[in-house]
């Protein structure tokens, strides 16, 4: 036990070192020009505000083109507020930006967008449904598009590579009036392309990776996209989340091209499997990320990787290539002769011709695959077209499905570490799963477009209409698709960080969660681009709860939501003791980092004082450090706490299958 002195004053460097957050050095623009640019950004917004008011009633469209003029302000107060200027021309850049949302917002107010079907590249905007805030990507439009006409047109998803200089203003200069690629000149083989920005450089893990679907989805409200015929390819970071989103959503591509990138954080940092382990709860949720893991969900969609002969990342490509020759899995890997990290212009034309072909083809339809080997580490990650993995015995460890429609109108199934999954009723009449003949295109009354099927002590069991009903509810709890954690999976949806108003019942506690917070919203608004929304723990209704996850930071004598989800959590605290499972630490010395379903809304979590687990040191170093640190549920001892950002708890962990201690 130390003393409460003592406390107070590490707690005091840790408040400290939350405030004292590295801002990059940069050649800062004279100070008149950046008033200028402060004044100019003032009447962007104002201008964006008045006609947010006149668009209220206005129509979906409307809306839209108002997102692609507002952007630029966003786009500009985010550099302006951490003074991003690594080089001098970035203030060109930011002056191009100012005047070209200024330009938008007076073609607006009179009715005359130009940009819309504009034949080049250009910056569109949505508002993120994660944290509220506006977020850019680049559309590239070939010839003849319009949205009004029954045409439905390809469209090329494209990740770029990282790039530590790049903000949205820089993203927007490099993107915007940006010609169509050449190989989109020719009508019969014309994509519509996004580039996705991606909140930066995060290799699109967490809400990077949100990013890609919500820009995805802004784009098929706005044009007829043939979502059979959508085609994921990037370099580099992009390579990486190629390989990320590719393997992970396999059923959702006619093709995957992952150029460069990393699969594996172990071989990609150079470390020892055995010697460099990372602890425990670490080890485990890196299977989350580490593509080759799910080499096998290639055989689901086509995959064209390509490497240079003399690039380290070809290491990638190779890792995947090999894991897929084990699995009998087709992969095609393209080598640039004597190249770095580049593509070689033939290996090019080569990898596109590719990723043409199969979108002339098309992937299956919904219900027309016949044949899914699929594999997930995470229920995060846990469908491939007509079947869903619902629950597992084991999290953390390999699930595995291998399933195929016969000509007998038999879908045969095996599985591996699943004990729950849902079918669609289509594929066929039977089912048999794991030698168990069950009904299926007549099962539940035939009133749901999904089956469920549990197992137990070994037996498939089918779920009849209103069992099935109940399952889908989650009634136990369980950790299901999207209720799964660890921590850092909260900041995938909407969320609202939450303080407390009471005492706490450690002054030092109380100080600890107040700088975590406060950390965890410097570095999102850094980090991740956009600002948190704090509110008091008076302020939580039902209806919020019921639409966000709830961050909740305190202790249950400070923060009253915190001792209302208490009784009913997986975790125990109270003013002597932090419990769980058979461990027991003294509640004055130390705190509580959590994540489980809130109890007040069930298909919602709550997450205990944290943030996202990684910091600032790893956004600077490579994206393969944003990986979670505390599982599910950590304890950290105050007195070892004098910095956040490189605290390590002194026990993590992950819940089982029922969000229970292990």
């Amino acid at each position: 036990m130390i003393t409460s002195l003592r406390v107070l004053l590490l707690l005091a460097a840790v408040v400290l070192s939350a405030n004292c957050f590295a801002q990059d050095k940069s050649p800062r623009p004279a100070a008149e020009r950046l008033q200028k640019f402060h004044k100019d950004l003032q009447t962007l917004k104002q201008q964006a505000e008045e006609l947010q008011q006149q668009q209220e009633s206005q129509t979906v469209d409307g809306a839209a083109l108002l997102h692609d003029a507002a952007v630029f302000a966003r786009a500009a107060e985010w550099m302006l507020r951490f003074e991003e200027f690594p080089k001098p021309n970035y203030a060109d850049q930011l002056e191009e930006v100012l005047l070209e949302g200024l330009r938008r917002c007076e073609l607006l107010a009179a009715g005359k967008p130009d940009w819309n079907l504009r034949e080049e590249t250009t910056i569109r905007g949505y508002r993120s449904g994660v944290d509220g805030s506006l977020q850019p990507y680049a559309l590239t439009l070939p010839a003849g598009v319009n949205p009004r006409d029954g045409r439905r047109w390809p469209l090329h998803i494209v990740l770029h590579g990282r790039a530590d200089q790049m903000n949205e203003v820089n993203f927007i200069h490099r993107m915007n009036g940006r010609k169509p690629p050449e190989n989109a000149v020719d009508p019969e083989q014309a994509w519509i392309q996004l580039d996705v920005y991606g909140r930066g450089n995060n290799a699109y893990r967490w809400a990077g990776e949100t990013d890609v679907f919500e820009a995805f989805a802004d784009v098929r409200r706005r044009f007829r996209i043939d979502e059979n015929r959508v085609t994921l390819r990037g370099f580099s970071m992009g390579g990486a989340g190629a390989w990320h989103l590719g393997l992970h959503y396999p059923h959702l591509w006619s093709s995957v091209g992952p150029g460069a990138g990393f699969v594996d954080f172990y071989a990609y940092q150079k470390q020892d499997r055995i010697k460099d382990r990372r602890p425990f709860a670490q080890h485990e949720t890196l299977r989350i990320y580490d593509v080759d893991n799910y080499a096998l969900n290639a055989f689901n969609v086509p995959v064209c990787t390509y490497g240079g002969e003399n690039d380290p990342q070809l290491l990638a490509s190779t890792t995947i290539q090999q894991a897929c020759e084990k699995l009998d899995v087709p992969l095609t890997v393209l080598i640039g002769p004597g190249m770095g990290h580049k593509f070689d212009p033939e290996s090019f034309r080569t990898y596109m011709d590719f990723h043409q072909q199969h979108a002339s083809t098309g992937r299956p339809g919904y219900g027309q695959r016949k044949k899914i080997r699929f594999t997930t580490n995470t229920l995060r990650y846990s469908r491939c077209d007509w079947l869903q993995i619902q629950e597992v015995d084991r999290v953390y460890e390999p699930s595995v499905v291998d399933a195929e429609i016969t000509d007998q109108d038999l879908l045969r199934i095996s599985t591996e570490n699943i004990r729950m999954l849902s079918i669609a009723r289509d594929p066929a009449a039977y089912v048999e799963l794991d030698g168990t003949r069950l009904p299926l295109r007549d099962a539940a009354d035939g009133l749901l477009p999904d089956v469920w099927f549990t197992q137990e002590n070994g037996d498939w069991k089918l779920l009849d209409y209103a069992q099935s009903r109940a399952a889908s509810r989650n009634p136990d709890g369980n950790k299901r698709p999207g209720l799964q954690g660890p921590i850092d999976d909260a900041f995938m949806s909407a969320f609202v960080a939450v303080r407390g108003t009471g005492t706490p019942a450690s002054a030092a506690a109380g100080k600890w969660a107040d700088a975590q917070l406060n950390l965890f919203q410097q570095e999102y608004s850094k980090w991740m681009r956009a600002d948190i929304t704090v509110i008091d723990d008076t302020q939580v209704t039902e209806d919020l709860m019921q639409r966000n996850h709830v961050i909740l930071f305190g202790d249950p004598a400070s923060n009253s939501l915190i001792s209302r989800v208490l009784p009913k959590a997986p975790v125990g605290w109270d003013g002597d003791h932090i419990t769980v499972g058979a461990n027991s630490w003294d509640a004055s010395a130390h705190v509580l980092c959590a994540i489980f379903p809130n109890p007040l809304s069930p298909n919602r979590y709550v997450v205990l004082n944290s943030g996202h687990t990684f910091h600032e040191q790893d956004f600077r170093a490579s994206n393969s450090w944003l990986f979670p640190r505390l599982g599910d549920v950590a304890v950290f001892s105050l007195q070892d706490t004098q910095d956040l950002r490189k605290a390590e708890p002194i026990w993590s962990d992950v819940f089982d299958s029922n969000w229970q201690p292990r």
